[in-house]
């Protein structure tokens, strides 16, 4: 399985559509192991681009602070998974608390 975080200065970003750059992380969730981590520069930011371009590069899962509804449902349509209302982390921590079932999602901090 493959998780995307949106990362800004090494931690997961509050909104998903302003980051540096994405964390795609490669995991075994049978064994909660985390197999790879990559780091992708993403494409300009439109609607529509991130998801198309998450799903190219195999991602099931993305994990976000805050995330439009209308992003989320393009996501949802390109077959990601949308965890949102994630804390500014750093990306192993919430990869971790993810596999274990223990990851903390609260308010979606984008409210458009």
């Amino acid at each position: 399985m493959k998780i995307a975080i949106p990362v800004t200065y090494g931690q997961l970003s509050a909104h998903f559509g302003h980051c540096e750059q994405f964390a795609l992380v490669e995991v075994d969730p049978a064994d909660k192991k985390t197999i790879a981590t990559n780091y992708a520069v993403p494409p300009a930011h439109e609607p529509g681009v991130l998801p198309r371009w998450l799903h190219e590069q195999g991602v099931e899962v993305i994990i976000a602070g805050g995330m439009g509804q209308r992003a989320q449902q393009l996501f949802l349509q390109s077959g990601i998974k949308v965890v949102v209302g994630a804390k500014c982390r750093p990306v192993q921590e919430t990869v971790d608390d993810y596999l274990n079932g223990t990851l903390v999602s609260g308010e979606n901090l984008c409210d458009h």
